[in-house]
């Protein structure tokens, strides 16, 4: 019995990590169709060009998706605790790595190309609206392979992991 609810956690976590990246995925796609009405704040961060912090990137991926994270307590504890942990783990590591990106994009090692910084640095409306991962943009054709290393990048002070914005 704790094992099969251990497996159906296991599960639901994937699950809802798998598709948080996709919701996060045409969120963003969305917001470059509306760039004045839904998009107004995402417009901002593209003038700006920099993360408001993983803390506080966490904090509003949170508010975006607590209304899913939590409902599916209703069909099993062991669905809604692997649901809610996968939904939080995801968007903790998409905060990280949009701030990261921002940042430190020769640190996104688990993407051939940072995707989100690529999407900022060559003004991409059209391509590359992963935040976290790439997949996506595979899947629904906006990926655009991009040569984005140049004198710039090589050139910029190499930081650790760590060393980025947090607040």
């Amino acid at each position: 019995m704790v094992e099969q609810a251990m497996v159906i956690a296991i599960a639901s976590f994937m699950i809802a990590f798998i598709l948080a990246s996709l919701v996060e995925y045409w969120v963003h796609r969305i917001m470059h169709w509306y760039p004045q009405g839904a998009g107004a704040r995402h417009l901002d961060h593209h003038r700006r060009n920099e993360g408001q912090g993983v803390v506080w990137e966490f904090l509003d991926y949170i508010k975006g998706t607590i209304l899913v994270m939590v409902p599916m307590f209703l069909v099993s504890l062991p669905v809604g605790l692997g649901w809610f942990l996968g939904a939080l783990a995801f968007a903790a590591f998409s905060a990280y790595a949009h701030q990261l990106q921002h940042e430190n994009p020769l640190k996104c090692f688990w993407m051939k190309m940072p995707v989100h910084y690529v999407h900022h640095k060559y003004g991409q409306w059209n391509h590359n609206f992963g935040l976290a991962v790439d997949w996506w943009d595979h899947v629904f054709g906006t990926y655009k392979a991009t040569d984005w290393i140049d004198e710039m990048e090589l050139s910029r002070p190499q930081k650790g992991y760590t060393e980025l914005r947090w607040f």
